[in-house]
């Protein structure tokens, strides 16, 4: 079976303000940057078998597919299906505000001028179809909104398990093909 490997990209000042990012393009912190590169010597020292990165055309998952590149020798190339959901009214907020805990449930919101999260699952099961048809390992470099979809493309997932998942900057997921 083929792989595919996921990552979120590193800090940001947001992140650590605890801020939601969605789909303001926030640089990434010197932590975040750091992050990256140790990561990319994660990947260089491991059996991973990556043939490509891909990445969100949003400067926080951009540099940090530049350095994990820069590091690896990978060759990255930037898709803009992985441009993390817009949550409109809700972008800068507390990411742990309670009317937006609420708000994520509902697929079909957009946020009062952002995109819905059944938007966002069309242009990434679209991404992962696509994916699917080729021989290539991919690193997919984006952001914590990105994993859920990608998450709930592979394994079957409540509402509520669906709004709650995420992980952490430059931790690195696996799903086989």
């Amino acid at each position: 079976m083929k792989k595919l490997y996921f990552t979120r990209h590193g800090q940001t000042v947001w992140n650590v303000d605890n801020k939601i990012c969605g789909a303001t393009d926030i640089e990434l912190t010197e932590k975040g940057h750091e992050q990256a590169a140790e990561l990319g010597c994660k990947i260089k020292s491991g059996d991973y078998g990556i043939d490509e990165i891909l990445y969100s055309p949003l400067m926080r998952a951009k540099y940090t597919a530049l350095h994990i590149s820069e590091v690896t020798g990978i060759p990255a190339r930037e898709e803009p299906r992985l441009k993390e959901q817009n949550f409109g009214k809700y972008e800068s907020t507390p990411r742990d505000g309670a009317e937006f805990k609420v708000a994520k449930t509902y697929f079909i919101n957009s946020y009062e001028g952002g995109e819905s999260m059944l938007r966002l699952a069309h242009r990434i099961y679209g991404l992962l179809d696509d994916i699917k048809k080729d021989d290539k390992v991919y690193l997919l470099v984006a952001h914590n909104g990105i994993s859920r979809v990608i998450e709930s493309y592979f394994n079957d997932m409540t509402n509520e398990e669906y709004a709650n998942f995420g992980i952490g900057n430059c931790d690195i997921l696996e799903y086989e093909i």
